[in-house]
Order: structure tokens, then sequence, then C-alpha cells
């Protein structure tokens, strides 16, 4: 019990220190105790925040919405026809497509970025919203966890009636299997989506337009300027607080389902 409060209290403490750190005016941020609060200051901390550079951290709010929200629902629908897929049909190679799957689990982001840029520098798609939302919506580890899934939760039997019923592959899938994997789907889009919203290297690499960039490019950008212009310190903080509230609310929102989900995978 002790070592899981420790543990809790570890996790729990750069949260603090960055809620305390947002209420403080600037003065107060390095003539204070950093665990400690002192004058309440977060509302105007926010309004300067969202009134800054005409308001662009609203455009990078709205961004980072967009590549998270459609970026991991269009993800999980392709994780789970590829892991039901996987799961329910015999043919040559099956297994082997499904170890090479696998092995882009281990392949880190960095090493892909210079090809992606090349790729997209090609196609004409670099710095816009393809560029990021393109390489978001694909998930090995998701197809992974899909299959899993897939075979803990769709019965063959079901699968086999629908198509006697009549119901081609789709419709059995989106009628039958779908529904089925839908509470345990949920941990691959909380996955996706908490991934996307933190992504910060293939922004970085695709994304020139400040108007296009995410939060995590936004505030990087902004605390590269902390030197020559200090002010900016106070709203990289309070930024930095506003970001990871939607992700919070997510996850308390969707608990039930990602629970169900993780408890699938396990038994399985």
């Amino acid at each position: 019990m002790a070592l899981m409060l420790l543990l809790a209290i570890y996790f729990l403490l750069p949260i603090y220190f960055l809620i305390v750190a947002a209420t403080k005016p600037q003065g107060d941020l390095a003539a204070t105790n950093g665990l400690t609060f002192s004058h309440f200051n977060l509302f105007e901390n926010l309004r300067v925040l969202f009134s800054r550079s005409d308001g662009i951290f609203g455009k990078w709010i709205v961004n980072t919405v967009i590549y998270a929200v459609f970026g991991a629902l269009v993800g999980t629908l392709i994780s789970a026809l590829c892991g039901y897929a996987l799961a329910k049909f015999r043919f040559r190679g099956r297994e082997f497509l499904f170890s090479v799957i696998l092995g882009g689990v281990l392949v880190p982001t960095t090493a892909l970025a210079l090809p992606l840029f090349l790729l997209f520098s090609a196609t004409g798609i670099v710095n816009t919203y393809f560029a990021v939302f393109l390489p978001s919506i694909v998930s090995p580890f998701g197809v992974y966890l899909a299959r899993i899934f897939a075979n803990s939760a769709v019965p063959q039997e079901l699968l086999e009636s629908a198509r006697l019923d009549g119901a081609g592959e789709f419709r059995t899938f989106f009628s039958v299997a779908f529904k089925l994997m839908s509470p345990s789907l949920v941990t691959i889009f909380l996955f996706q989506f908490v991934a996307i919203w933190n992504n910060f290297f293939l922004p970085m690499v695709m994304l020139q337009k400040e108007s296009l960039f995410p939060i995590t490019l936004g505030l990087y950008e902004w605390n590269g300027q902390t030197a020559r212009a200090p002010l900016l310190q106070e709203s990289v903080i309070t930024g930095s607080l506003v970001s990871i509230v939607p992700v919070i609310i997510v996850f308390i929102l969707l608990q039930r389902f990602w629970r169900t989900g993780l408890a699938a995978g396990s038994l399985k």
C-alpha cells in the first residue's frame, strides 16, 4: 500500500507542480517555492495565453483536436478491420503478415520521419493537415490489440450464422463483429488519441506554417523564444496545463470502456 502511495505521488507531482506554476504571476515563478501557491493569477494567465499572437493558441487547440479525434477514429476503424481479418480469415501468409505488422511496433517514429517527409514532399502534401493526419491513422499496435479482441469477443458461430443469412463480409463485420468489439476498441481509440495528442516530432518535421501547429509544437516554439521574451514562460506553463485537460476528460468519460477492453485483452 505504501509503495502504491509513493508511486501515485511520484506520477502526480509533476501535474501538481504544473497547476501551482500556472496559477502564479510571472514574477513569482522564480521568486517563490515551486510547490507552494502564492498570488492566484490563473485567470489572468489564461487571458494572456488566449490573446497572445492574435489568439494563435486557440487555433493550436483546434488543430490538435482535429488531428487527435479524426486520426484516432479512422485509425481505430482501420485497426479493427485489419485485426478482425487477421483473426477470422484463413489465408496463406497470414502469420507472416501479422509478424511484419508486429515488427512495425518496434520501428521508432524518428526512423520513419525522413522517408515520410520525402514521400509527402514529392506528393505536395508537406505543410498541410494531411502530412500529420495520414501517418497518425496507421497503428501496428492497434492492429495487434484488435486481433486479440476479435479472437476473444467474436464467436465464429455468429459470423457463420450471419453469412448463412446472406450477409456479406463487410455487413457481417459492421453488424456483428464491430458491435461485439466496440467496448474493447475504446482502448485502441484512447491509445491512438493520446499518442496523436502528444505527437511532437512528426509535426515538427512536416509543418512550417504556425497556423497548422498542434499544441505540442506551438508550445515548443514559444519555449524557444523565452530567452529573448521571458514573459512567454508563463504562457508556456499555462498552455501546458490547458493541454492536458482534454486528455484527462477523455479518460474519465471512457474509463469504463477501456478498463473492459484491457480486461478482455488480459484474459485472452
